[in-house]
């Protein structure tokens, strides 16, 4: 007999595999053994909402479960980040207000509240770090939460510190470099500058057709439908992806066996290297990581609707960050405006001072654009019947070669 694990295994096996029903059955038999796992309402929930778009049916399982363990304070944090995952801040900060009032609140719980209400208001999330941190004050999440809440509320000096205690032991952490970024550009720091050369550090390059193509619109053709056939025109935006109103797959693109894709990771090794070679080396945090080689650390790809766009991210566990365009509405292809281009520098989260794109690129198809990982960045949004497809992966050093 399997025990809830090896059901969570095996779900897992059928989702990589494209069989969502099938993942969805061996899920609810993982749950009916163990109806407390968080991963498998994680997976279960990602496997609703792509379907449906329902938050009542990503969320059932979980209902389900609290209406037993109410005093599980995991599964209302899981709730709660469904909630934020979907688009729904406020609600998740609903969700879990009234047990952050307990004066023994987890410190874990306040956590996942402020990072709610960090998406709408920075008071309430300042509050909910200090007395996470105060709890625990080893806490690199707490810690993590209270300097984007400072940044929030203007406190840009104090979370500059924050952020510097935090890289001393996570340098790497694109996201912490991102709020470092972010408050020295507040405080009209100089280092920002040098952090944020947008000019120099974002570098769009137009593909080479790799072989057997010879032509680049031929390529850009077959990829288009090979990944025309990984989307669900039905389907609805991940669950905690940056993406709204359109798609993304789910797989690895570099194990793909598809020609069309396998070519594009091939034809992605030289601008890579290029990139590298245009950057050099140096002591910040992107320059000092050059050297000893790179692989691809995941990629996807994201196909947006008639008004989708992506919010402003970053690429947390990343180093050298990308967008590929293999296919463009004719908006865009007839440069109207700001429609779907790619901008730099507007914070994913909210500043005491409003901060304006800084950069901008204007896609063309088979242009791949290469930048680092910590750089703000997301899309304007377009108005077309036609989508906007593309592919993205992360490049991360290669210790292997170390």
């Amino acid at each position: 007999m399997k025990s809830a694990p090896l059901w969570l295994a095996q779900a897992r096996s059928l989702m990589a595999n494209g069989e969502e029903a099938r993942a969805e059955d061996a899920l609810l038999e993982c749950l009916r053994l163990d109806p407390r796992l968080i991963e498998a309402h994680n997976t279960l929930a990602q496997i609703r909402w792509v379907r449906s778009g329902d938050l009542r049916q990503a969320t059932a399982s979980l209902d389900e479960a609290l209406t037993r363990f109410g005093e599980d304070d995991a599964l209302w944090g899981a709730k709660a980040a469904i909630l934020q995952g979907a688009g729904d801040a406020r609600g998740a900060y609903a969700c879990l207000a009234p047990r952050t009032e307990r004066p023994r609140a987890a410190p874990s719980l306040l956590v996942r509240a402020g990072l709610a209400a960090l998406d709408f208001d920075p008071g309430p999330a300042l509050t909910l770090a200090e007395r996470a941190l105060h709890l625990a004050p080893q806490s690199t999440q707490a810690r993590t939460l209270l300097a984007a809440a400072q940044i929030g509320v203007g406190r840009a000096a104090a979370a500059l510190d924050h952020c510097e205690h935090l890289l001393q032991d996570a340098p790497d952490d694109q996201y912490l470099i991102a709020l470092q970024t972010t408050a020295l550009r507040l405080l009209g720091d100089e280092r920002y500058r040098s952090l944020c050369d947008y000019q120099r550090l974002v570098l769009p390059l137009m593909l080479e057709p790799p072989a057997p193509w010879n032509d680049l619109a031929e390529f850009l053709v077959d990829l288009g439908a090979a990944l025309e056939r990984l989307h669900d025109p039905e389907g609805h935006a991940l669950l905690f992806q940056s993406l709204r109103r359109g798609t993304e797959t789910t797989q690895d693109l570099t194990r793909s066996r598809d020609p069309a894709i396998a070519a594009l990771f091939t034809a992605f090794h030289a601008p890579i290297d290029r990139y590298l070679e245009h950057i050099g080396r140096g002591e910040d945090p992107l320059r000092r990581r050059n050297g000893s080689g790179w692989r691809f650390n995941g990629s996807w790809s994201v196909r947006l609707r008639d008004r989708g766009f992506h919010m402003s991210h970053v690429h947390p566990r990343g180093w050298i960050s990308s967008a590929a365009y293999i296919e463009l509405p004719g908006c865009m292809r007839e440069g109207r405006g700001d429609e779907g281009i790619l901008s730099f520098g507007t914070p994913g989260i909210i500043t005491g001072t409003a901060l304006p794109p800084e950069h901008s690129v204007r896609p063309e198809p088979g242009m791949l654009v290469l930048f680092p990982s910590y750089f703000w960045h997301g899309t304007v949004p377009f108005q077309s019947p036609q989508p906007r497809l593309t592919v993205a992966f992360d490049a991360v050093p290669d210790r292997r070669r170390a």
